[in-house]
């Protein structure tokens, strides 16, 4: 007999923290991408990943945009 584990969902960011929360390369707006778990920075260039619910809002830790 085996059970079966479902991963929990991942924690949503509150509206109202994207609204306080800015880049902190630019220092302009973060928007949320939902499917690949990021805070986007469309100025700066990079995507922060969240973890857990958590923003990690750290220049070494963000991904470089394509294009």
């Amino acid at each position: 007999m085996s059970t079966s584990r479902t991963a929990a969902p991942e924690p949503e960011i509150d509206p109202r923290l994207l609204e306080v929360l800015v880049c902190p390369v630019t220092h302009g707006p973060l928007t949320y991408d939902r499917a690949a778990r990021e805070l986007v920075s469309v100025q700066a260039g990079l995507a922060y990943p969240v973890r857990d619910g958590v923003p990690l809002l750290l220049p070494e830790e963000a991904r470089r945009l394509d294009g």
